[in-house]
């Protein structure tokens, strides 16, 4: 039964000990997360090329099936920016039709690869990459607002991102000036929500603002009914769309699959990852992933788009007291209730306002400050990340993943290659050039109490930085100073260093400093360029591990009482 753990869900074990007390945090939670959820699911639904209720039906649906069946205690899932722009190509390509039948292959796909165990090889998707796209389709969803948040008087925008912005520049002067003043009023009354009210939910409360304005006002500004009709008050009867799966449209739709797969795997785990960071549990990565595949068949049922892990609405739903995968069934309950109760007061929703709550989506997607940062990352790193940047606004996302990973996979066997001979002449030698006979026994001897000394040995690249995640993380008693010895790593990339990066603001929250011994050579050089080694300050950067403890040893002594 213990070789099966890993494909029990989390919701079985939770609900095994449930009690009150517990269920009251979830219901808190889930109220608040389904609040959240309501205006970007209609948003996420209209920037793919559908209508709003398919949004709807694919947060309640999906919402519902990834808390109760994935392997996370938080998760919350539901439609998401990064499918935006994949669910945009295939609608105009495909039809509605064809997305099922892609949704439906990345399904199986899924749910092959939660049964083969694959989850954990996320962390071989390089950092830069997902960057790379995900910043990209940042861009495509603010390019795509721009029509409803000043209401431009034009035809449906071109799909190409060049073509797109040559048309809103020639119907420029067509603009609304009732439909532009509703969503810069939604813009401006979110950034003052997250400046000065940071524990509102930003999403909902701007839209009511918006809506109750435009309402009472009698504001001529398109809404969700004018352009899509009123929102339906149930569920669709559970159906299989009424297509035909023939060969070629197979063929045509199932790289749009793998995308779905790929997109959907990323987004959910690395959700998930973050989660367990916030909350210092363990998901189960290959029941997340079962879970996410039986989800996206359950939302092709209902009428709806891919979804996957939502991390914006998981670090709502942690922040709000969430404990187990009951509250993202409230959550989904919480949706429903709204739609069946409320559905004619969400069709009068104003188009502005969700354009401008799609924009503060895409802005917090961009992450430009960290996208600029991995700019001073090594030369293959930023070919990386420009190469998934570029093919996901230029081209379509699906090329930028197949391109980033096979450019990816490129690199990484050039780096070890070139790392090979390195590691072969140096690792036999202790930094000062001595051989090194019993180099635990000695340490055993010197180590001082509180103190923890770890050695990473080999190329830091992205399919080790996971490691670091584990140092730490789940001890009873968390160490005063942790020493990372550096000296046999020849070299490090942007995955690397952002995993150090997270674990020194980790090592910071637990009140433990972090030291690093014999970094050398082109990992000390690519640390400072990287900006590591002014964040950790180089005073805690040693070239000896003898000087390393001896600074621990007077940090251990300057804290006693």
């Amino acid at each position: 039964m213990a070789a099966f753990k890993e494909f029990i869900p989390k919701s079985y074990e939770c609900l095994k000990n449930y009690t009150l007390s517990l269920f009251k945090k979830d219901l808190l939670a889930g109220i608040t997360v389904g609040i959240i959820a309501l205006p970007l699911a209609m948003a996420f639904a209209i920037a793919s090329g559908v209508g709003p209720e398919r949004g709807l039906y694919t947060a309640v649906i999906a919402g519902f099936l990834i808390s109760a069946l994935g392997g996370s205690r938080v998760q919350i899932g539901g439609p998401t920016g990064a499918f935006v722009v994949l669910v945009y190509d295939i609608v105009q390509r495909s039809g509605y039709n064809g997305l099922c039948v892609a949704t439906l292959i990345g399904a199986v796909l899924l749910l092959l690869m939660g049964v083969f165990r694959l989850g954990s090889w996320i962390k071989y998707v390089p950092h830069p990459l997902i960057t790379g796209f995900t910043s990209g389709i940042a861009l495509i969803i603010f390019s795509s607002q721009i029509k409803d948040f000043f209401g431009l008087q034009m035809g449906t925008p071109p799909a190409g991102f060049i073509e797109k912005w040559i048309a809103y520049f020639e119907a420029c002067c067509a603009f609304e000036p009732m439909t532009l003043a509703i969503g810069a009023g939604t813009l401006a009354i979110i950034l003052l929500i997250r400046r000065y009210a940071p524990w509102l939910p930003w999403g909902i409360a701007s839209i009511v603002l918006a809506t109750c304005a435009a309402y009472f006002l009698h504001l001529p500004v398109p809404t969700v009914f004018s352009r899509f009709g009123e929102i339906p008050h149930t569920l669709p009867v559970p159906s299989l769309p009424s297509f035909s799966i023939s060969l070629q449209t197979f063929q045509d739709t199932f790289m749009d699959g793998i995308a779905i797969a790929f997109l959907g795997g990323i987004e959910s785990l690395l959700s998930a990852v973050i989660a367990d960071g916030m909350t210092g549990h363990r998901h189960r990565s290959n029941i997340e992933l079962i879970g996410q595949g039986i989800a996206n068949i359950g939302v092709v049922l209902f009428g709806g788009i891919p979804a996957t892990g939502a991390i914006a609405r998981t670090a709502a739903n942690i922040k709000t007291g969430a404990q187990t995968p009951v509250a993202g069934m409230i959550h989904a309950v919480v949706l429903f209730l709204i739609l069946f109760c409320f559905s004619p007061l969400v069709s009068k929703v104003p188009l502005a306002a969700l354009a401008a709550v799609l924009i503060m989506v895409a802005w917090n997607m961009s992450e430009a400050h960290h996208f600029v940062r991995l700019l001073k990352a090594p030369a293959g790193d930023r070919a990386i990340l420009l190469t998934g940047f570029l093919l996901t606004v230029f081209v379509d996302i699906t090329a930028a993943i197949m391109l980033g990973m096979i450019l990816a996979s490129f690199l990484f066997m050039k780096r070890m290659s070139e790392a090979a001979k390195t590691v072969s002449l140096t690792q036999v030698f202790q930094e000062n050039g001595t051989e090194e006979r019993d180099p635990d026994a000695i340490f055993r001897k010197v180590i001082p109490p509180g103190v923890e000394v770890y050695e990473i040995q080999g190329p830091f690249f992205f399919g080790a930085a996971d490691m670091l995640k584990e140092l730490t993380q789940g001890t009873e008693k968390v160490p005063k100073v942790c020493i990372l010895r550096m000296r046999a790593v020849p070299l490090i990339d942007a995955s690397g260093m952002h995993a150090l990066k997270e674990f020194h603001d980790r090592c910071k929250k637990q009140n433990t400093h972090l030291l690093l011994s014999g970094v050398h050579g082109q990992t000390a050089k690519d640390l400072k360029h990287f900006g590591f080694e002014k964040a950790i300050g180089k005073d805690s950067i040693f070239p000896h591990i003898d000087a390393a403890l001896a600074h621990a040893a007077k940090l251990i002594e300057k804290e006693k009482p």
